[in-house]
């Protein structure tokens, strides 16, 4: 009798703290004003599987090249509207750079 009360009492403790903690639990909303989101469609941007030639060919030396870095080796080249990632060679994405006001 002792053991199924100690039983319902530990399952009401647990019960009452996760009902408890549930509101903390929630994520946020993140809003981006418009004016700060990047417009992709008025920049061209290398796509995934690109090769560095091709990258250098179409878009120029980049400003800034960083790495690489890590295994497999990832590096960055930097121009002036947009970051492009590789990993080896190739690319493995391009995001535009926020403008700054």
């Amino acid at each position: 009798m002792k053991n199924k009360h100690n039983l319902r009492t530990a399952l009401g403790l647990t019960a009452l703290l996760t009902t408890g903690m549930a509101p903390a639990l929630q994520a946020e909303d993140l809003a981006i004003p418009v004016g700060s989101q990047a417009d992709h469609g008025a920049i061209s941007l290398p796509s995934n599987g690109m090769s560095q030639t091709s990258v250098r060919q179409r878009w120029g030396n980049p400003q800034d090249i960083r790495g690489p870095v890590g295994q497999p080796p990832i590096s960055q080249w930097h121009y002036s509207d947009f970051v492009v990632y590789f990993e080896r060679d190739l690319v493995m994405h391009a995001v535009v750079k926020r403008q700054k006001n």
